[in-house]
């Protein structure tokens, strides 16, 4: 009568005779930490699985999270499906900045890829057009020389091609690790983003969480239409840099999508679900007429 009295439960599922699992009452079985994702604005806790069924948008609150680059190519892209460009040319450590090498490294480890910026040719909505995505994933999506040149390439591309760019851009800024080589690209990318529209040729570009330094003060800032996820940051320098500037606390919302488009620096917050209808409908509307 006193078998198991003293025995300590491993887990809070107990087994029956019958060799079914039954749950104790009043307790909640343990589940690992990698199955949840706490969403950072409301602290909501979800399952991985249904967070990335709802392309990593919080089903309480509506906060967006950080997408890779390739997901998001394939989620506006009809059927997933598109074609890759540039693939093959990675950084190097050009001015042999110490410690560069191995995060290059572990960059490239850590998100999959090769480089911050993936390009690809695909249709969005039976409309044929060119997409970059930019990795957070990859040194926070950092602007690099291969980052400027793949993005210039897709450009010149899209204009041989005639074709209408899409970008997603997220994004620390310029790479500090290649120093005035990072910072060349912001002239690099905007010479290709002028021709590509003097040519005219549509640019859409998508601001996402965040968008700042370099890559805002140069090809993300140039598109003909301006589109951003709802509370992306977006600005030049950082928020805590300009406090620590100006030593004065900023209002709240400042340089979040929804201040820009109170002040017309953006044109349109589009949620991710929609991105996809909304940018078909964009291109079908700028369509090249000219039978070019």
């Amino acid at each position: 009568m006193f078998k198991g009295l003293f025995k300590k439960p491993e887990n809070d599922l107990e087994i029956a005779e019958d060799g079914k699992e039954i749950v104790k009452s009043g307790t909640v079985p343990s589940v690992p930490d990698e199955m949840f994702t706490a969403c950072p604005n409301c602290k909501n806790a979800m399952y991985n699985i249904d967070l990335k069924k709802r392309n990593y948008v919080c089903d309480k609150c509506g906060y967006h999270f950080k997408m890779a680059a390739r997901e998001r190519i394939a989620f506006i892209c009809d059927g997933g499906n598109y074609e890759e460009l540039f693939k093959g040319i990675i950084s190097k450590n050009i001015i042999d900045f110490p410690g560069y090498d191995k995060k290059l490294e572990d960059s490239r480890q850590k998100s999959g890829e090769e480089e911050s910026v993936i390009c690809a040719k695909g249709t969005v909505e039976g409309n044929p057009c060119c997409i970059f995505a930019m990795e957070s994933q990859f040194m926070m999506g950092s602007m690099g020389a291969v980052t400027g040149e793949k993005i210039t390439r897709l450009f010149e591309y899209a204009s041989e091609e005639k074709l209408p760019v899409i970008g997603f851009t997220l994004s620390g800024g310029a790479r500090m690790q290649e120093g005035i080589i990072s910072l060349m690209q912001m002239a690099k990318t905007s010479g290709a983003v002028k021709k590509h529209g003097d040519e005219g040729n549509l640019y859409v570009a998508v601001l996402c969480d965040p968008t700042t330094g370099g890559v805002t003060a140069s090809f993300a800032m140039e598109a003909d239409i301006i589109l951003a996820e709802p509370g992306a940051l977006i600005g030049f320098a950082g928020p805590r840099v300009i406090e620590q500037t100006i030593k004065q606390k900023l209002p709240e919302g400042f340089q979040r999508s929804e201040m820009l488009l109170e002040k017309g620096f953006i044109d349109a917050i589009v949620k991710r679900g929609e991105q996809k209808a909304f940018l078909g409908k964009i291109l079908e509307l700028h369509k090249r007429r000219d039978g070019k």
